[in-house]
């Protein structure tokens, strides 16, 4: 089992799904090593930072992925089919709940923000990372769930507009559309720290 596991780490996403669809356990766990945490992190932070939760959601959705593999289509991107799952999950969640999440104030702003933007010489001391975190998560708070899945997706998935369309089914002037409109509400109520322009 090992030798196979080995060997597979050189397949491609869709490569290692093919497999799974042929009932290959090895090739499962390593899209489970490849995805898993990426996927927790997504759910965390789409799911109101509650950590059991998110758990819950990504043993849910690997669970679905050996359920309804036959649903895998060849042709088709792996990443862009688990995240439109795991992004069709968080909708039918907050259906569920009819209410909009709470944030957890005691958030690191990786889990919000592209980082690598805003490391330059000098900003850290500049900048209160705690009380910027806290008005980013009230002002995406205020925003739809599609936006805030967008703002997500794009800027700590780094996903293109294409794949971000895909996920949420929407068009990519949409998506453009909701960039826009989080990104001028972040840059507007953030002006006095002076963020770096987030960019299409």
């Amino acid at each position: 089992m090992a030798f196979f596991k080995r060997n597979y780490q050189d397949y491609s996403d869709e490569q290692l799904m093919q497999r799974v669809q042929k009932n290959d356990a090895a090739a499962f766990e390593v899209l489970y090593h490849r995805y898993s945490q990426r996927m927790l992190s997504y759910f965390y932070r789409m799911l109101g930072f509650n950590r059991e939760k998110s758990q819950d959601f990504l043993q849910d959705l690997f669970l679905k992925i050996v359920d309804k593999h036959h649903l895998f289509r060849d042709g088709a991107t792996f990443s862009t089919w688990i995240f439109t799952i795991a992004s069709n999950m968080c909708k039918n969640e907050y259906r569920r709940m009819n209410v909009r999440k709470v944030m957890d104030y005691e958030t690191d702003l990786n889990d919000i923000l592209p980082i690598e933007s805003m490391r330059q010489p000098g900003i850290e001391k500049s900048i209160d990372y705690h009380q910027l975190t806290e008005r980013i998560e009230i002002l995406l708070e205020d925003c739809d769930a599609n936006q805030r899945a967008t703002f997500i997706l794009r800027f700590q998935e780094q996903l293109s507009i294409r794949e971000i369309s895909e996920i949420l089914g929407c068009s990519e002037g949409t998506t453009k559309s909701r960039i826009f409109y989080v990104t001028r509400k972040l840059s507007k109520s953030l002006s006095e720290y002076n963020p770096q322009k987030w960019e299409l």
